[in-house]
């Protein structure tokens, strides 16, 4: 069973680890409307968990057209309004962990198993989130921490080539912390970006969670091995790997 030994847990922040009650999209639509970007509500949702700055390009090009001179022009505007708008909403309004993330975290931790949070947030943003819970504690300067931090690596999506659904930050996390097998990695987000990503780096479980961003309908035509209403279902799936069950797949994980 050494070959499903989990030494690796891959986790989204907003939405999945911090609360998240559609604060980013709110932030992401007001950018639009001040800079003069046309992106429906839908469309925002859709994008959760990509860079933020490729979302601005995305609908950048599709309003101006693929090739206009003025795109990148455009581009850099929103998102610095955006950039504003975000810091100043998580550095004065309350930030929490999600239902079940701190018991997830604390069995992780009495399991020997490292923790690693990904973000389609770049690092200013994701530093302040992780000091306003405390999260910080222990990092180094290369936010790696050790067996007594919270967590043991935080990779943003400024930090990697390509953000999701490209595979780069969870392979990033397994390289800063000695893993080198995919099938010893768990993977969860609540957005078909991280589904996206995880599937493309071959983690042993990719999971969905559907008590964030997106719904069960949302989220169940992207690939995954189960769907959870918690992060701290993930408990259950690694004692189910201990007992020899394939994968740590139970019947309940296929509930959705």
């Amino acid at each position: 069973m050494e070959q499903q030994q989990i030494k690796l847990v891959v986790l989204d922040m907003a939405g999945t680890t911090v609360a998240d009650q559609h604060e980013v999209e709110a932030c992401f639509a007001k950018a639009a409307r001040m800079s003069g970007l046309e992106a429906s509500d839908e469309a925002i949702l859709a994008a959760q968990g990509l860079s933020k700055r490729y979302v601005f390009q995305l609908f950048w090009r599709a309003q101006l057209g693929e090739s206009h001179p003025d795109v990148e022009t455009q581009v850099d505007k929103s998102y610095a309004i955006f950039k504003e708008v975000l810091e100043a909403h998580y550095q004065t309004q309350p930030v929490f962990p999600t239902d079940g993330c701190l018991k997830l975290f604390s069995y992780l931790k009495q399991n020997n198993i490292k923790i690693a949070l990904t973000t389609g947030f770049y690092r200013v943003v994701t530093d302040i989130i992780l000091g306003r819970l405390g999260w910080l504690e222990g990092l180094d300067e290369n936010r790696i921490g050790n067996d007594d931090s919270i967590i043991q690596a935080s990779i943003a999506s400024d930090e990697v080539e390509h953000g999701r659904p490209a595979p780069l930050m969870i392979q990033k996390a397994m390289r800063l912390l000695g893993v080198t097998d995919p099938k010893h990695v768990i993977n969860a987000g609540d957005t078909p970006s991280d589904l996206q990503s995880g599937n493309a780096a071959g983690v042993l479980l990719n999971l969905g969670v559907t008590n964030g961003t997106h719904t069960v309908e949302q989220l169940i035509g992207h690939p995954h091995d189960a769907l959870i209403g918690s992060i701290d279902e993930i408990i259950n799936l690694i004692e189910g790997i201990k007992q020899g069950r394939p994968s740590g797949k139970t019947a309940d994980a296929y509930s959705f």
